[in-house]
């Protein structure tokens, strides 16, 4: 699973312009621990108490595509 992880997380670097790519461990919202590779810039891109970003439809499946053309 680790080089999934490692592998999709170097398609998001190539696909989002950011600095490194993040990685967190979480399941407090859920019954079960979510892996999110996360695009960060600085340390207050991984911060989950702010507020979510919200996408479009649109923007989501073109920002999937971009991810999975470069895996």
């Amino acid at each position: 699973e680790h080089l999934e992880n490692k592998k999709v997380s170097h398609a998001i670097g190539k696909a989002i312009e950011c600095k490194r790519v993040g990685v967190a461990v979480i399941g407090l919202e859920v019954a079960h621990a979510h892996i999110h590779l996360i695009p960060i810039n600085s340390v207050a891109d991984i911060d989950f108490s702010k507020p979510k970003l919200s996408f479009s439809q649109e923007e989501l499946a073109s920002t999937a595509e971009k991810i999975k053309s470069r895996l």
